[in-house]
């Protein structure tokens, strides 16, 4: 389900391509987040369409912590690029996917 233009969407479970995301910005993540994760599975997303897709996802990183990564994808015909807007630090499970 995609959400309308400019809005972000219901908060959904991770698919394997929101995996594959988080795999390919994990250490970029790192880097923001000052640490190194031996778990990064993420757990769920929220998407909003702007001129590319936003990707706002949940990640495990271990034990009770979590984090959320704010994800820009840009559309096709600009290549599909991934690039990582931001990381919030030190959530938890319950903590819902917000716009940030």
């Amino acid at each position: 389900m995609y959400p309308t233009a400019g809005g972000l969407g219901a908060e959904q479970a991770a698919t394997p391509e929101i995996q594959k995301i988080c795999d390919e910005v994990k250490s970029e993540a790192e880097a923001k987040a000052g640490k190194k994760f031996g778990v990064f599975v993420a757990k769920s997303f929220s998407s909003q369409v702007v001129a590319g897709t936003n990707y706002f996802i949940k990640v495990h990183v271990g034990g009770d912590e979590y984090i959320h990564l704010r994800v820009f994808k840009t559309l096709p015909h600009d290549g599909g690029a991934l690039k990582l807007h931001g990381v919030q630090t030190a959530k938890t499970h319950k903590e819902p996917i917000s716009y940030f």
